[in-house]
């Protein structure tokens, strides 16, 4: 449905009440929720010009909840005026930081048959609002998120988020065979009885909430909706972007590894709306390969602080390039030798300068891509921050340890017929 169609043609668009579960008539039937952290500022503008949107194209009843996650400034101060002024609007106060703790303790409460979210700087286009909710509300979708890498999206950002946001969608798509494109877009809504089943099995409480809410869902079986979203990057966003992947990272490792060891009850969330759950080895995928993916983002994560640690280490002495390709070498050498042992079981001294010669290839191929960035880097702002160089590289390490995955799957360790092989006997 296009984004770009007139309000009144959108609201004709939407589906009957009848569609809507038994009692919605009493209720509003959206909530739309806007986490907020210290954004005094920025508040007020935001729930009005929402508010004065959603009053003149959603044809039900509404609510916005504004929850403010342990604000330190006026936050709590402006969503209670907000609240007692605006018709629609309330807030809700936590005393602890963590958007996705924020978005599970408002939208287990709440009684709108649809739950949404957005960010509080209208980053997305709000005429993608009503696209969004329409198949929740009709009830051929389960949850519906904005995708910033969709066909027919609008992006205008800068180059470093840029390959951040495609990085880290790539590393799902490889390591957590995720098939929506974009995970961490702040535009989602889900139907209330889906979220009553599914936020009880999400663990995280931060940024990661989103990712780990859509693989349990795509997992489970359920439907989800994507619609591509105008969206304008927010220049002063005070979005911590190292701590946050460092933190993406440990939770793609956990929910890969909980995945794998089949703990999580995905049956039970599928079965109750009507649709068997999906097989947790998807199709196509080769057998051995959640156990693999497990071992390979242990020993990566390992790899990659002490590939940090080094080139912080050697940055002291000389320039960027010269650390990075020193630290990238070294790390490279005990990844490879860890994941020869730990990911792929390859035991015994047979092959092993052999692999080690490969890994090198693999390691040239991260150098190239890594260089690249801080070239890329260093030609684009000239003198880049120590901070700066450590994100980049950060985010291009993760996807140079996407394809690195790959190539040792599939040339360095290849699956043998002769288990031999695999037990390191040096017939």
């Amino acid at each position: 449905m296009p984004t770009d169609m007139p309000a009144k043609d959108l609201a004709g668009a939407l589906p009957a009440r009848e569609h809507l579960p038994v009692g919605a008539a009493d209720r509003p039937v959206l909530d739309v929720v806007i986490p907020v952290y210290n954004e005094e500022k920025d508040l007020e503008p935001c729930v009005r010009r929402l508010r004065e949107h959603l009053a003149r194209t959603f044809p039900y009843g509404f609510r916005i909840t504004v929850a403010d996650n342990a604000s330190t400034d006026r936050t709590p101060d402006v969503a209670a005026r907000l609240a007692e002024s605006v018709p629609g609007v309330r807030s809700v106060r936590l005393e602890q930081k963590g958007r996705g703790r924020a978005l599970r303790t408002v939208w287990s409460r709440s009684d709108a048959p649809v739950l949404a979210y957005m960010d509080v700087d209208l980053s997305t286009d709000l005429n993608a609002l009503l696209p969004l909710v329409a198949p929740l509300i009709s009830g051929h979708s389960d949850l519906a998120i904005g995708s910033r890498l969709a066909g027919g999206s609008r992006v205008v950002r800068g180059p470093k988020r840029e390959f951040v946001s495609r990085t880290y969608n790539l590393i799902l798509r490889g390591s957590l065979a995720a098939r929506f494109s974009d995970a961490q877009c702040g535009f989602k809504a889900i139907r209330r009885e889906v979220a009553e089943r599914l936020l009880p099995m999400v663990e995280d409480t931060g940024w990661f909430f989103d990712t780990e809410m859509l693989v349990l869902a795509e997992r489970a079986g359920l439907r989800i909706h994507e619609v591509p979203v105008d969206w304008v990057d927010d220049p002063d966003s005070t979005v911590d972007i190292v701590r946050t992947a460092t933190d993406d990272l440990k939770g793609v490792w956990r929910v890969g590894r909980a995945l794998a060891k089949g703990a999580l009850p995905l049956d039970r969330l599928a079965r109750p709306f009507g649709d068997d759950p999906r097989d947790r080895l998807i199709g196509g995928v080769p057998g051995g390969l959640a156990r693999q993916l497990v071992g390979f983002c242990t020993v990566g994560m390992l790899s990659t602080l002490f590939y940090l640690g080094l080139y912080a280490l050697f940055r002291l002495g000389v320039g960027p390039q010269a650390a990075n390709a020193t630290a990238l070498l070294v790390s490279a050498v005990a990844n490879t030798a860890a994941n020869r042992r730990l990911t792929f079981g390859v035991r015994g001294r047979d092959r092993a300068v052999r692999h080690q010669a490969q890994g090198l290839v693999v390691f040239g191929i991260g150098l190239a891509l890594t260089s690249g960035s801080l070239a890329a880097l260093g030609a684009a702002t000239g003198s880049p921050s120590q901070a700066t160089e450590m994100a980049v590289l950060v985010a291009a390490n993760l996807a140079a340890t996407v394809l690195r995955f790959l190539l040792f799957r599939a040339w360095v360790f290849p699956e043998r017929r002769d288990h031999s092989y695999a037990q390191g006997d040096p017939r």
